[in-house]
């Protein structure tokens, strides 16, 4: 058989110098570290071979998953959701008026539950409203926050 351009297999090219092995086995002494290991890749084949054979159990529970976290996004952000300003002003009024039956003061726990608004927005509105002048807190003994109408009910601080 022939040896031409087009051949596999070319004797001649084969044939690795014997010095040039004996270089390569001294560069391997013992006690000498032979270099970084390469790290184990997570798309190895028995990793993808696992996905491969159970694919009909990770992709159904991959869009499950999907679905909850979506869903779970757009119930928080209908919670996050700031009043606008007349369900503001109705409620400031409904607190006020909450807040004068009780002239001793409410914590706002109770006056979430009387109004059937969310502590965290009324919190906020009682904020707002204590810096307007409409009403003021205190802590009493038990340290529970009381709310009450400025000029309601008995005074906090002590009168000379």
């Amino acid at each position: 058989m022939r040896a031409g351009a087009g051949a596999l297999y070319s004797p001649g090219a084969v044939l690795t110098p014997l010095p040039l092995l004996k270089l390569s086995l001294l560069a391997q002494l013992p006690g000498m570290d032979p270099g970084p290991e390469k790290p184990a890749s997570s798309v190895a084949p028995r990793y993808i071979e696992l996905i491969e054979r159970n694919s009909h159990i990770v992709y159904p529970a991959l869009a499950v998953l999907v679905l909850v976290l979506v869903s779970l996004a757009i119930l928080q952000s209908f919670k996050q959701q700031d009043l606008n300003g007349a369900a503001k002003a109705e409620f400031k009024r409904l607190i006020v008026d909450e807040l004068r039956r009780y002239p001793a003061g409410m914590e706002a726990t109770e006056l979430s539950d009387a109004l059937g608004l969310d502590r965290s927005k009324l919190v906020r509105l009682l904020d707002q409203m204590q810096q307007d002048g409409v009403l003021t807190s205190y802590t009493n003994t038990h340290r529970i926050t009381l709310w009450r109408v400025k000029g309601v009910g008995a005074s906090t601080t002590a009168r000379p």
